[in-house]
């Protein structure tokens, strides 16, 4: 898995490599120039040679301070990696633990279901007795209006 710093990462060690690649070409093409004036030196021409030299000098300073810096980067990027590497290590650890802790509760949600059918019953005999409830209060009331009314009779007959 990347992120985009570790694109950034990747990119700038590609663009390093590129740039070493560059760099060595023109030590080739220095040196190649030290040959050629060195050739031509075989007379009288210090001039040339002492400016020849400078220059190879010069150029070579500064492909050392080039790679210097490229070593540099490269440093830079083997210590962000090994962190990286030491932060994914960790995330190893919770997600094993994380793991562990989801198979406790789905053991325990299976204790559960036991349970969660039991209820299911309890809640049906519910429905059950409510609507032997209800016919019952029904026939109740029935009763009891039969009930008042045979009361209700015998009072308005005896009048």
């Amino acid at each position: 898995m990347f992120y985009k710093s570790d694109l950034c990462l990747l990119a700038t060690a590609d663009e390093c490599l590129r740039h070493y690649l560059q760099l060595r070409r023109l030590v080739l093409l220095v040196r190649n120039l030290v040959a050629m004036a060195e050739n031509m030196v075989t007379q009288e021409h210090d001039e040339l040679t002492e400016a020849l030299n400078d220059l190879f000098t010069n150029v070579s300073t500064m492909i050392k301070g080039d790679l210097q810096g490229t070593n540099n980067v490269l440093k830079l990027l083997e210590t962000m990696n090994l962190k990286v590497a030491e932060e994914y290590e960790g995330f190893g650890d919770v997600a094993s633990g994380l793991r562990v802790f989801v198979e406790r509760l789905k053991a325990k949600s299976e204790n559960f279901d036991v349970y969660v059918q039991q209820i299911d019953a309890i809640e049906q005999q519910v429905t059950d007795l409510e609507v032997v409830i209800s016919m019952l209060d029904k026939y109740v009331s029935l009763l009891e209006s039969k009930v008042q009314s045979v009361y209700k009779m015998p009072a308005s007959s005896s009048s």
